[in-house]
């Protein structure tokens, strides 16, 4: 009887230990909140036509039209459309492309190929902010939402990309109706940060490559969506050069997979007049605790403006 009830005992302490963590908690993950301007490059998938423009008298090119021969010639980039262009041609070419997903062959005058090229593009350029770092898996998060080409007026589809440090020169100050901008350019060419792997919805995610690491925190804690708290909060963000900084915020707003946010700082808001175009992935902290990043902002009140929870940006990064 006493060796069944210590067997019971026994037995139920296996059973705790089972299902409950070491030191009565779950390890949660954590990641190093940046901050930093960044610089983005991405060549696409082949050329691709910025507006509707004539080949002859008959054709056009149409804005998003992806051009994949000439004269049965293979161009996947600009160079190579470019070098075909410049050699004797004859008065009437071909050019397949690929339209809306479907292949498609015009006819070409030669006179009107040359002046084609000033409507075509191979590479879209941009400039956000850098979310995370996880030291552990050699990843990053930046933007928080999706890279629109501004000449397509869509996601392209793209064969590599990567993303480099950038200072800021000059702000271009928001005001309600006019959202403001920062003029940056890439420090070093030669020197990238990271590879772009994913462009979706919730931000670009890809390998980091460097071991830049000033940053204004050790690695934080990822904060669960259901313990944000209305209050204050502070973001870290770069509007001079290439430092990051910290300002305070306050959190207005809780939703289910974003919330909102006000600037309330000072030398933040006569700097920038409010968010800005390219502030988007500025990490947000609350309590010591990473809470997400910066996505968008309100036009007409430009100190306003809306994040993802890390948790969400995080789940989509694979």
């Amino acid at each position: 009887m006493g060796w069944n009830r210590s067997f019971k005992t026994f037995f139920a302490v296996v059973l705790m230990l089972c299902f409950v963590p070491v030191n009565g908690y779950a390890q949660e993950e954590s990641l190093i909140p940046m901050g930093h301007s960044i610089g983005i490059q991405m060549d696409l998938s082949g050329i691709y036509v910025t507006s509707d423009v004539s080949v002859d008298q008959q054709h056009l090119l149409k804005k998003g039209d992806i051009i994949q021969r000439l004269n049965g010639a293979e161009t996947k980039q600009l160079v190579h459309f470019e070098r075909a262009i410049q050699k004797q041609m004859p008065a009437t070419m071909t050019l397949d492309i690929l339209r809306n997903g479907e292949k498609k062959t015009l006819q070409a005058d030669s006179s009107l190929i040359k002046r084609v090229t000033p409507f075509l593009k191979d590479r879209t350029e941009g400039t956000g902010t850098l979310t995370y770092v996880d030291p552990k898996t050699g990843t990053y998060g930046a933007l928080g939402h999706q890279i629109i080409d501004s000449t397509l007026q869509t996601a392209p589809s793209f064969e590599k990309g990567a993303i480099y440090l950038s200072e800021i020169s000059q702000i271009k100050k928001s005001s309600p109706g006019f959202p403001g901008y920062k003029i940056s350019s890439i420090i070093d060419q030669n020197n990238l940060l990271g590879t772009i792997r994913i462009n979706n919805v919730y931000g670009i995610f890809g390998s980091w490559k460097n071991a830049y690491h000033k940053v204004l925190a050790e690695p934080l804690e990822i904060m669960h969506p259901v313990e944000l708290k209305i209050g204050p909060a502070e973001i870290f963000t770069t509007v001079q050069g290439s430092s990051v900084e910290k300002f305070s915020i306050r959190i207005t707003k809780i939703e289910e997979e974003q919330f909102h946010i006000l600037l309330t700082d000072p030398i933040l808001l006569k700097k920038t007049g409010g968010i800005l175009q390219g502030m988007s992935g500025s990490p947000v902290i609350q309590n010591g605790k990473f809470v997400g990043a910066i996505t968008h902002m309100f036009v007409d009140e430009p100190e306003k403006g809306a994040a993802l929870f890390l948790k969400t940006m995080r789940t989509h990064e694979r």
